[in-house]
């Protein structure tokens, strides 16, 4: 967490993804998306996206962020 968003990254690699939730908003939005991709990574960018928004979700719900 960073302040009121939640940075995901794979480790060892530049993907990453900064989620917030704006006001009055029931989810989250995605910002800052990492364009690079290096193709020695072993996940796909849809792949990290994908289980970031997951494990994003989770931490917002512990948070109270959302329902």
């Amino acid at each position: 967490m960073v302040d009121d968003e939640i940075v995901v990254s794979l480790p060892k690699s530049q993907l990453s993804v900064t989620y917030y939730k704006p006001d009055k908003s029931p989810q989250l939005l995605a910002k800052r998306i990492t364009e690079k991709y290096d193709p020695r990574t072993p996940m796909t960018v849809s792949e990290v996206l994908a289980k970031a928004w997951k494990l994003t979700n989770d931490k917002a719900r512990g948070l109270g962020w959302i329902v």
